[in-house]
């Protein structure tokens, strides 16, 4: 473990102390998001010690110029970057004309700060004695409206508790916000109107280049000893902000406070002209309920979500805290609601990653979503991709790629490629696999097939198109190879025949023509306009089938496993047992060069694919593997732990697949990578809930059944969860000695528990 200074809560993250070391940590963990906007847990008050501020807005983007010092043909333009978004929260205090700033104060004392995961809000209290010697109690909460998606409200109290005291807050609103990874320090944002009406203040900005619009807006109102205080503020704005001044006059022990209204609108859901006035409405039915209403709706909102989403864990806090960390964040992250919208890996905790999608998505956050929500959810987040499939062929296009041919983008806020590292862009092409499997994952799951005449068809041809001419025909293999690719572990570029994506590029066009078939027999309008689209014919498809039948895969004899690549046992095998800690993270610590030379693997890659193409082989087969590699594998990505978990859970050994859980669940809390400062790993937090249903539940769908093959790690006394399997919902109970299962609804349900059939009636629960 790396840091301990989250205190173990089932339901809350919690801080205690002030520790300006831990200022940029902190404001990652205790990040808040409501599916539409997002920001870091940033101090509302000045703070003028190391902080990095951030605020973002789902779907708006710019796509800052790529910076290179060669450029290739194929290198993408730019890359897309979430945009740190016209700050809200600020409420500068001045206690006597003295502000108040943590890392000013002579001493800080009873300093909490507190993620209410179950209710949805930011709380803070602390007493700090200023420089001018008075003593203040304060106290602010903080949330972003899960029910009004537009809208955050934040109240802020002030006690002086050894002197009477003038206190004065003056929120704001600022414009003049930059990104701290801005490749060439430009300016992404030009603020176009400041208005104030009444007592209410509005920014109109409007990104450059992408020419998003943006109406940022606030309402406060002032209190004193918990009484409207009818103090008429004075306004000061610039040509990039708002400020409203607030003053009151308090005796020792008495509170002054102020609640802020403020959030965004855009142009994504409101015309460019009346953004004003869609923040006026929200404002206008905003003060109608007041804070303690709001923060009512909110925290039923979220015990609507927790009802669905929440796993318990009996006898181990640090699990339990782990798992509902991971799932309060997905939730905060993307909750389904539009379609436009997809899953960064930071979600809106920083700017690493630029906060666009990933095949993180595909991979390992669609099968949260199929499980927990409702099933439109999942095809929302599948939509996204085949809306933008134009796209991904103009991406194979510019890499000469023909006939409509697609190369889906390893990062992307629109459908085009904005990933600006060769060895990425141009060789991790196994993403394109993830948007297959995906489709055949929610297929698998939900029953609803008609995803795949509708749209997911046009999807899986383009791809397969894709595979067959990045093969090529090896005279001296006899066999189809696919040269200079970088797979999943990235610690190795420029390969030849990394066996994931060999295989999943076969598996793809097995997939695709297996489907195309399907649609003919059933679905024949679909068929005829699908195969009118794509002009495909017989003659490709033999060519696709040839590429198929006759792919390569590295394999060693001697250790009678697949090879990650061609070349790998040309490495020296060391186990990571036999490296130093001082070596780790190998990322931070060891030259490109030195890595590339090294057998060390970053995540799963066999692994990877005896993960999603389990039924291919055997447990034995598997057990081999996983001996082979997992002990040379560093897990220096967030998406390693949890494949390594629901594998070693798969094949018996519990205490190993507990402590990946572990590392999954408390990566960013316990910052395992020494990094969580940058924002959290909300896509693999994903994978922490995986390791948990399909890890220790064994959870599968097999012949179209739910099948359950339940254990326990030793230090649990219990886990419970929730499955919305084809609009049934299950739970399932696991202890020790038992397995309860429960139905909700009215249709019974067979499943599979250690491959023996039960029938699961509503409201009567099964013991097994």
């Amino acid at each position: 473990m790396n840091q301990d200074y989250i205190k173990p809560d089932e339901w809350s993250i919690i801080e205690e102390g002030f520790d300006p070391g831990k200022v940029k940590s902190s404001e990652s963990l205790f990040s808040i998001g409501n599916g539409a906007m997002g920001q870091r847990a940033n101090f509302e008050e000045t703070y003028s010690g190391p902080s990095f501020q951030g605020s973002y807005i789902g779907g708006v983007y710019y796509p800052d110029k790529t910076k290179v010092g060669w450029w290739k043909n194929g290198y993408p333009e730019y890359f897309a970057k979430v945009l740190n978004a016209p700050n809200w929260i600020g409420i500068n205090i001045y206690v006597n004309e003295t502000p108040l700033d943590l890392h000013k104060c002579t001493s800080v004392e009873n300093f909490r700060r507190e993620l209410d995961m179950k209710e949805g809000w930011l709380g803070r209290s602390f007493e700090a004695t200023m420089p001018n010697g008075i003593k203040v109690e304060v106290k602010a909460i903080r949330f972003l409206s899960i029910v009004n998606d537009e809208l955050g409200a934040i109240k802020f109290e002030v006690k002086p508790i050894n002197a009477s005291a003038n206190i004065r807050f003056e929120p704001y609103l600022d414009g003049s916000i930059t990104n701290t990874d801005a490749n060439w320090e430009e300016r992404f944002w030009e603020t176009l109107e400041v208005k104030i009406r009444e007592d209410k203040g509005f920014l109109v900005s409007k990104t450059h280049k992408t020419g998003f619009h943006v109406g940022t807006y606030m309402q406060s109102e002032l209190f004193k000893n918990g009484h409207l205080f009818s103090e008429e503020p004075e306004i000061k704005t610039d040509e990039d902000r708002i400020f409203f001044n607030y003053s009151v006059d308090v005796s020792e022990g008495e509170t002054a406070s102020i609640i802020k209204y403020a959030g965004y609108v855009t142009d994504m859901n409101h015309p460019n002209d009346e953004l004003i006035s869609a923040a006026a409405s929200v404002l206008k039915k905003t003060k109608t309920k007041g804070f303690d209403q709001l923060k009512l709706e909110q925290k039923n909102a979220w015990a609507k979500i927790w009802e669905m989403a929440d796993i318990t864990i009996s006898g181990d806090v640090m699990a339990q805290q782990g798992i509902r960390f991971n799932i309060f964040q997905l939730n905060q992250t993307y909750l389904g609601k539009d379609e436009r919208l997809n899953i960064g890996p930071k979600g809106f905790t920083g700017e690493k990653y630029g906060g666009s999608t990933y095949w993180d998505t595909e991979a390992y956050c669609i099968p949260f979503y199929m499980a927990t929500k409702d099933q439109k959810v999942a095809r929302n987040l599948l939509t996204y991709r085949y809306n933008q499939l134009d796209k991904a062929i103009e991406n194979a296009e510019k890499l000469g790629f023909c006939k409509g041919a697609a190369l889906y983008p390893m990062v992307t806020m629109n459908g085009e490629e904005s990933h600006n590292e060769w060895e990425i862009t141009f060789e991790e092409i196994h993403r394109n696999g993830a948007m297959v499997f995906a489709i055949y994952n929610y297929v698998r799951f939900t029953g609803d097939f008609s995803y795949i005449p509708e749209k997911g068809l046009e999807v899986m041809i383009a791809i397969a198109r894709f595979w067959q001419q990045r093969a090529n025909f090896s005279s001296q293999k006899n066999k189809y190879v696919i040269l200079g690719v970088t797979g999943p572990n990235e610690y190795e570029n420029n390969v030849h025949n990394n066996w994931y994506t060999n295989y999943i590029a076969k598996w793809c066009i097995e997939y695709c023509m297996e489907m195309i078939d399907k649609v003919k027999d059933g679905y024949k309008e679909d068929y005829d306009r699908v195969m009118g689209k794509t002009s495909l014919n017989e003659g490709e498809l033999a060519n696709w089938k040839e590429v198929a039948e006759n792919m390569y895969f590295p394999y060693s004899e001697k250790y009678g496993v697949f090879l990650q690549q061609d070349g790998f046992l040309d490495k020296e095998i060391i186990p990571v047992s036999e490296l130093d800690k001082k070596q780790r993270p190998i990322n931070q610590k060891w030259s490109w060069d030195r890595i590339l030379r090294s057998c060390y693997i970053k995540q799963a890659d066999v692994l990877q694919g005896f993960y999603f193409f389990e039924d291919h082989f055997s447990r034995e087969e598997l057990e081999k593997h996983f001996d082979f590699y997992e002990p040379i594998t560093v897990h220096e990505s967030s998406l390693s732990p949890c494949v390594h978990s629901i594998q070693a859970a798969l094949l018996g050994r519990m205490e190993q697949a507990y402590n990946f859980y572990l590392r999954t669940s408390r990566l960013d809390l316990d910052d395992y990578n020494k990094e969580v400062e940058q924002g959290c790993h909300i896509t693999s937090m994903a994978g922490t809930w995986m390791s948990i249903v399909e890890g220790f539940g064994g959870m599968r769908v097999v012949d179209d059944q739910l099948s359950f093959n339940p254990q326990i790690p030793e230090n649990w006394k219990a886990y419970s969860f929730k499955v919305n399997f084809r609009e049934r919902i299950l739970k399932v109970d696991v202890t020790a000695e038992k397995t309860n299962f429960s139905l909700e609804g009215e249709d019974s349900l067979e499943i599979l528990v250690k491959g023996k059939k039960v029938e699961v009636q509503p409201n009567l629960p099964v013991s097994v």
